[in-house]
């Protein structure tokens, strides 16, 4: 790698924590080191009062009680517990499930263990922009249906899908609603009472948090019954037993609160950056084609396909600048991405897309060198490619 100035594209994958978060998260690493569990005395007792006031700031970002708000390590285990633990807590009743082509593994595969155990699945297409039609929805809900699980923002090209309107279609059909929302809280509004939404993930490190830590949310006035997936100690009301780890929960509560409090003045900078970056490339470089709706998404996110290059190759040609290929959870997969493929990209165009991710740290001076190292990156790999062409004639 060279010595040029290395910048930061990724903030879907992860994003960095915020230095007010790692402020606030310290003092609970050594001075204030008590199991929240162990209240009984004062150094539990400080502990306990954090985690709960984290939990308050959690349900702020997202409208809930604070009560309803149940910690977790991640988002990935937020959606394991809300799939497989409704089915669990209501096997005897519903036996059907809607889902999303477009969702993230965790998600796909928690149903897949449904479907083999007996459950009736369904599995909704998207649109060329990535949208799900609400009629398709509204066709598959039915009496014996258990559970819609849609994410509320996708990860690789950052579409929003109508979650109230979704909402009011499981309400009315009597059907419980999870919404993967990893990518969404505190990028977008959330109301979980607005929307009818019964489930909702969050991830920490997503919303520039601390990694390790994430939270669901479980409407308590639904009668959704959420039995455990593992055994332990009957922490978090049984939800999910295990010692929460306070510097932690006091991490992503404080990321919830500054994302409560700057998330529209932030969507707007970076929906200027992002729009500014998008003409740029597109009007320097031809064969740039958009992932994703135009208009309905995050404004962080780009996902763009660049004609006859492969996405490695431009990953390789400007390593300094840290984009990616598709999700960081599935990246390791030799295939193209199957979020891609069902807005009906060919895998060579799945291959040669690009998720460039914008963030709270990044200026519109990164974002001007990106895109000049971008354009150059392309038409170098196009000038070499039509050499070894002409040299192959």
């Amino acid at each position: 790698m060279n010595q040029r100035q290395r910048i930061y594209l990724d903030n879907q994958a992860t994003t960095p924590t915020d230095p007010r978060v790692v402020e606030a998260m310290l003092p609970y690493f050594s001075g204030k080191f008590g199991n929240p569990h162990s209240d009984s005395h004062a150094f539990g007792a400080e502990a306990s009062g954090a985690v709960e006031a984290a939990r308050a700031q959690v349900a702020g970002l997202i409208g809930a009680l604070p009560r309803e708000i149940f910690f977790t390590s991640g988002a990935t285990e937020s959606n394991n517990i809300a799939i497989k633990g409704l089915a669990s807590g209501r096997r005897n009743t519903r036996r059907h499930v809607v889902t999303c082509v477009t969702e993230h593994l965790c998600v796909l595969n928690s149903v897949l263990e449904l479907d083999d155990q007996g459950f009736d699945v369904t599995y909704l297409p998207v649109d060329a922009e990535g949208m799900i039609d609400l009629d398709e929805l509204r066709a598959a809900v039915t009496g014996d249906t258990l559970l819609v699980s849609v994410m509320a923002v996708q990860n690789e090209v950052g579409v929003i899908q109508p979650m109230a309107e979704i909402g009011a279609i499981c309400r009315a059909a009597g059907a419980c609603l999870h919404t993967d929302a990893a990518q969404a809280a505190g990028k977008i509004p959330l109301d979980v009472g607005e929307m009818n939404i019964d489930l909702l993930s969050i991830s920490g490190h997503k919303l520039y948090g601390p990694m390790g830590v994430g939270a669901l949310y479980k409407r308590e006035d639904s009668g959704v019954r959420v039995a455990p997936i593992f055994s332990g100690g009957g922490q978090e009301q049984g939800v999910r037993p295990g010692t929460v780890p306070a510097p932690l929960a006091v991490g992503i509560g404080a990321a919830c609160a500054i994302a409560a409090e700057e998330m529209a003045g932030e969507a707007n900078r970076l929906r200027l950056l992002r729009d500014g970056l998008l003409r740029r490339i597109t009007e320097a470089v031809p064969g740039i084609k958009l992932n994703g709706h135009g208009e309905n998404r995050i404004a962080g996110n780009l996902n763009i396909s660049v004609e006859g290059l492969p996405a490695d190759a431009m990953m390789a040609a400007m390593p300094d600048i840290a984009v990616s290929s598709g999700s960081a959870c599935s990246s390791a997969e030799s295939e193209s991405s199957h979020v891609l493929r069902s807005l009906g990209l060919t895998d060579e165009q799945a291959e040669g897309s690009l998720r460039i991710g914008l963030g709270r740290f990044t200026t519109a001076e990164e974002t001007k060198i990106a895109g000049d190292r971008l354009i150059e990156a392309i038409t170098q790999l196009r000038k070499r490619g039509a050499a070894n062409s002409v040299a192959a004639e």
